[in-house]
């Protein structure tokens, strides 16, 4: 067990939650708003998705971005900001006969460059990079990263100065992250975001959460977190193997059965277990010194 563990809160995602609680956060506003809700409770880190204000969807517009940090900015100087960079992946196949002939209307697949725009122009302290293509959900949906795709995005982080969160759907993704490290793609304190839970990716489980621990490099930093009703058993789990821990309505939209959450009653009720189980939670300054970021 860490004696510090980090919070991170992800604040919206960019899955198909509006209509499916109260207050999803969809506008800069409200998603701004809900981080430095998040960041009150004891979050010391926000990861932002963005969303179309008009209809919902996610998005990755970097005037999107940039007013989303603006707002957190003005308010809140210390929290350490985490933006997505896995829009930019999506494909979703055709029907049937037809696979080649791709939903046009939701894919959407573009480049390296062209996915990192937004830090690249923004320099957040952290962002995501997804390690690996998934299966995503039962439909035809896929999310694309080849290996190619992603030692350029590992590269282009690296030359903004940006520390990159592997995120980990499944054993395969964890395999290619350590082999990017090898290559010396990812700077000293490799940070891994264990994902779990998500269909078809790795289980939300102790014995699969503990499995992907073991396999990790000497050095790296870690955090991890399970989906729905799983978000706050694999929190437990999480401290109780030494690592960090993500919560937030992207995974869950419930602070129990029946009750809607916010990102803040979620960050409360994360910081209530750490506390419970002997560990304390971390400051966005003590968080720094723990993922080595210069302020």
């Amino acid at each position: 067990m860490t004696p510090k563990t980090i919070i991170t809160c992800a604040v919206t995602g960019a899955g198909d939650t509006v209509g499916k609680h109260p207050a999803i956060p969809v506008t800069p506003e409200q998603i701004a708003n809900s981080a430095l809700e998040a960041a009150s409770a004891g979050a010391a880190v926000v990861h932002c998705h963005v969303r179309n204000p008009e209809t919902g969807k996610g998005a990755r517009s970097v005037d999107l971005y940039r007013d989303v940090m603006e707002r957190i900015r003005a308010k809140n100087t210390e929290v350490i900001i985490n933006l997505t960079a896995g829009m930019g992946g999506d494909v979703m196949v055709g029907e049937g006969e037809t696979p080649r002939q791709f939903d046009e209307a939701n894919t959407d697949l573009v480049g390296p460059v062209e996915r990192l725009l937004h830090i690249a122009e923004l320099r957040p302290e952290i962002c995501t990079l997804d390690c690996g293509t998934l299966n995503f959900g039962d439909g035809n949906s896929i999310v694309v990263q080849t290996p190619m795709q992603l030692r350029q995005q590992a590269k282009l982080i690296k030359s903004y100065g940006v520390k990159p969160e592997m995120e980990i759907f499944d054993s395969g993704n964890l395999w290619f992250a350590r082999q990017m490290c090898a290559e010396g793609l990812i700077a000293d304190k490799p940070l891994f975001q264990l994902c779990l839970g998500i269909p078809w990716g790795a289980p939300g489980d102790p014995q699969t959460m503990a499995y992907q621990v073991a396999q990790l490099p000497a050095g790296a930093i870690w955090a991890g977190f399970g989906i729905g009703r799983n978000q706050f058993p694999m929190v437990a789990q999480a401290i109780l193997l030494g690592g960090h821990v993500r919560i937030g309505l992207e995974d869950n939209l419930y602070l129990e059965k029946g009750v809607y959450a916010s990102n803040g009653s979620l960050t409360e009720k994360a910081t209530r277990l750490i506390e419970l189980l002997g560990s304390t939670v971390a400051s966005p300054a003590e968080a720094r010194d723990i993922l080595g970021l210069k302020k």
